[in-house]
């Protein structure tokens, strides 16, 4: 947790204790007078229901002021978590415009490797895998497909369905054409498959 959070944390507890403290020194207040009224002998009828009314007031506002704390706790936690949320596909905007970036490289790559050039292909890749550790340590995970794997039409987006090659890849992914991509937990680009029929 940060300071601040830690400061607020403490600011609450601190106003919850006075709160709490003042109330109950309101009923002690309220006792002692109980038991000074007692002594005196030539007690009125009215001055007891007074006092206890006062009492049941007091008692009234202290649940109403516990729930209210409670119900202010819960808002907190209700919103930190929203804020943890947003916090973690904040970035979704800027991941999804570096998808086509990655595409890109990555056909340039297998461009580079037909033609030969190891040195080339050395530095570009260098500057690849850069890019792709940046990405991951912000939270964008490529979504591994594997030729041969079953479709699932929740995970994946069927763009075509083409003759199996053979029995075993009949309703299975035969190829991708485009890969998928998560942000943390949330899908933000399914990958594009062609399936076998």
């Amino acid at each position: 947790m940060s300071r601040k959070e830690d400061k607020i944390k403490d600011d609450n507890k601190e106003v919850k204790d006075q709160v709490e403290e003042a109330i109950d020194n309101a009923i002690d207040e309220v006792d002692e007078n109980d038991e000074n009224n007692d002594k005196e002998p030539q007690l009125k009828e009215d001055e007891l229901t007074e006092e206890e009314r006062l009492k049941e007031d007091v008692q009234k506002e202290k649940d109403k002021f516990l729930r209210l704390f409670a119900e202010f706790e819960n808002y907190k936690r209700r919103t930190s978590k929203e804020r943890l949320d947003l916090f973690k596909t904040a970035n979704q905007e800027v991941m999804t415009a570096m998808l086509p970036i990655m595409d890109d490289f990555d056909r340039a790559l297998n461009e580079l490797k037909k033609s030969g050039d190891e040195n080339l292909l050395k530095g570009i890749e260098l500057i690849h895998n850069k890019l792709k550790e940046t990405l991951k340590a912000k939270g964008l995970e490529r979504m591994e497909v594997e030729h041969g794997s079953d479709f699932d039409s929740e995970v994946h987006e069927a763009i075509t369905q083409i003759p199996a090659p053979s029995d075993d890849l009949k309703g299975k992914i035969v190829d991708v054409v485009e890969p998928g991509y998560k942000l943390g937990e949330r899908i933000i680009r399914y990958p594009k498959v062609i399936t076998g029929k």
